[in-house]
């Protein structure tokens, strides 16, 4: 029972975010009158919030007790947030995907719980596979090739000299990263740092997997592609002139509001492997941290497991197509009649590679950085995959210290 003295508990919310924060603040509010919940917004930029948050940890500030915390930044943030097991969180987590439980959790301390998830998806033109005399969405990136050069041939041929097989996210920043973990794990070519601090990005499978993605630009994806990222990408595919995306799970609603040319003529799909069944999907999502300079951490941790708990992450599931960290959520019936979509999603999710931000903390934004630099240098033709993953593998080492496997 927490005290009964009106304590203030203050969570930093961004983005997309902040109306369903506040429904939960206020549904936290009716069953706990004693503690009062006030949301701080925050820039929606991720980078922009992540420097206001070390400002705030830097100066030990109380002003926040609880962050929304970046799946890559628990390792970064760690030294500063409360560990939840000490407030009975072991109790729940079991409840949680193992990937994100095991993001979160740094030397045996689970630094930050699970809000919600996300992970890289393939999305397809049902209308155009049909009409080319496809059954089903293709499960290796050998036939993905095949089918988005047809398809693109196709429309082509009808007039529509905009259209493009396949759309990802190319640009240098952080997207890469995701979309090539995703082509490097689909290729049996591991991770770019283990989990024993290894660092095992230069290998044959690698180098395949970043050539081919390399072979795709300006052939079955524009010449554009090294520039675009989730919204500029989804903004093509979703006026009608793409066959296939890899994105996010958030664009499926938007691909299916009233103003999209695509409206009820798409699905999805988990994206393709070299072989069937190697299909690979980055981790994303968001996480909730309390500061350990919060001078209300059990009313602080209270609202945090309350946000992150079952009750919560359905209500975002219905209302808002948040994806639940909690795998029960996706056999739930009422969220499966609201996003019948999400039944396609638990596998993804059940599988989903980690960016290696717990274990190279807190150097991960420039390991994230040179590896997504090396890849963008190959799809640009500014180097080959081998010289390109080559030297990385030693900027890596420059950067953590860790051994070259």
């Amino acid at each position: 029972m927490l005290a009964q003295n009106k304590d203030t508990v203050t969570i930093a919310v961004g983005g997309n975010s902040v109306d369903s924060a506040k429904d939960l603040a206020n549904m936290y509010m009716e069953e706990n009158p004693e503690i009062n919940v006030e949301i701080l917004e925050t820039p929606s930029s991720s980078t922009e919030r992540l420097d206001l948050y070390l400002q705030f940890f830097e100066a030990k500030s109380s002003e926040v007790d609880v962050y929304t915390v970046d799946v890559v930044w628990p390792g970064i943030l760690a030294d500063h947030l409360i560990d939840f097991n000490d407030y009975g969180a072991e109790k729940i987590i079991d409840k949680h995907f193992d990937a994100i439980v095991e993001n979160n959790t740094l030397d045996g301390r689970l630094i930050a719980m699970p809000w919600y998830t996300d992970g890289g998806l393939l999305y397809y033109r049902t209308d155009l596979l049909e009409e080319y005399g496809y059954d089903s969405p293709p499960k290796t990136w050998d036939k993905l090739e095949e089918m988005a050069a047809t398809i693109q041939a196709g429309e082509r041929e009808k007039g529509n000299q905009d259209f493009w097989g396949f759309l990802w996210q190319g640009n240098a920043y952080e997207g890469l990263t995701c979309d090539a973990l995703e082509w490097v794990a689909s290729h049996d070519g591991g991770q770019i740092v283990n989990s024993d601090k290894e660092i095992t990005i230069y290998n044959d499978q690698a180098i395949k997997a970043i050539d081919r993605a390399a072979s795709w630009v300006g052939e079955i994806s524009p010449s554009s592609v090294t520039g675009l990222q989730e919204e500029s990408s989804r903004h093509i595919w979703q006026n009608g002139n793409a066959a296939f995306i890899r994105n996010w799970p958030y664009i499926y609603s938007l691909g299916n509001s009233e103003e999209s040319a695509i409206r009820g003529k798409f699905d999805v799909s988990p994206l393709p492997g070299d072989e069937p069944g190697m299909s690979a999907s980055t981790l994303g999502g968001w996480q909730l941290a309390v500061s350990k300079y919060s001078q209300n951490k059990e009313a602080a941790a209270d609202v945090a497991m309350f946000m992150a708990s079952e009750e919560a992450q359905k209500y975002r599931a219905i209302e808002e197509s948040y994806n639940p960290t909690i795998k029960s959520l996706y056999e739930d019936n009422e969220v499966l009649e609201a996003r019948p979509f999400f039944e396609d999603l638990y596998g993804v999710f059940m599988n989903a590679v980690p960016r290696p931000s717990t274990v190279t903390a807190p150097n991960y934004n420039e390991v994230s950085t040179s590896f997504f630099q090396s890849v963008h240098s190959v799809l640009t033709g500014d180097q080959e995959a081998a010289e390109a993953l080559g030297n990385l593998q030693y900027e890596i080492q420059d950067i953590t210290g860790f051994e070259i496997k």
